[in-house]
């Protein structure tokens, strides 16, 4: 699996940490801190498209309401408190690029079955423009073939409004077949990028979970 500097995905970031099935999902950015929740509780598709503020391209993302940190879920925030990510507690920092949060879940033998990553803003990416970019991304970095399954504009989450990608992609090593939400988030400060991705064969498994982090996923 990857991590994402503001891009990338599960496939090639946790390679650094021996995982040779690692996912391509990718962070950079600031030093990041942990906490406990409160009980409160190949091929690439073109086109990002325009939106009001009221997305109007939700493909793939009528699930997303933004919401508080589900009850006895941890927070991981990036320097600055620039982002939040909210994770269960079955989950555990992943190594990754300095100045992200990663959090994952990985089988005895290494294998990641979830990633979630989050990075400050690193390259030109725009909410208008970011579908596109992410994809982009993928078939630059590790991917030989990916898709845009979903997406949408102008959602808002707490804190700050985003552009969203559902996608999937094949990794260039070992051809392994990745499923990806991925979303780009402009707070009142500063803007981040959540990765949240799981291999396509287990994805069924842990969408819900993958689509509750990204629902909590908080911005300043």
């Amino acid at each position: 699996m990857r991590i994402h500097r503001s891009r990338a995905g599960i496939a090639g970031g946790m390679m650094a940490a021996g995982l040779a099935t690692a996912l391509t999902l990718t962070g950079c950015g600031a030093s990041a801190s942990h906490t406990s929740a409160s009980n409160t509780g190949a091929s690439q598709t073109s086109g990002a498209g325009q939106s009001s503020a009221r997305h109007r391209d939700p493909a793939g993302f009528t699930w997303f309401r933004a919401r508080p940190t589900p009850s006895g879920w941890h927070r991981a925030s990036l320097a600055d408190g620039q982002a939040v990510l909210s994770y269960p507690g079955s989950l555990h920092a992943l190594t990754t690029d300095q100045g992200t949060v990663s959090e994952g879940l990985t089988t005895k033998s290494g294998t990641v079955l979830v990633y979630l990553n989050v990075t400050p803003k690193q390259g030109n990416e725009t909410p208008s423009d970011w579908p596109d970019f992410r994809v982009g991304h993928l078939l630059d970095d590790d991917a030989s073939a990916a898709k845009i399954t979903g997406r949408a504009t102008g959602l808002e989450f707490r804190g700050g409004n985003g552009s969203c990608v559902l996608d999937s992609y094949i990794s260039k090593v070992h051809a392994n077949h990745y499923r990806e939400i991925a979303c780009f988030v402009q707070g009142a400060h500063a803007a981040s990028v959540i990765v949240a991705a799981a291999p396509a064969g287990d994805w069924g498994t842990y969408q819900g979970l993958l689509e509750e982090a990204v629902s909590a996923y908080a911005a300043s």
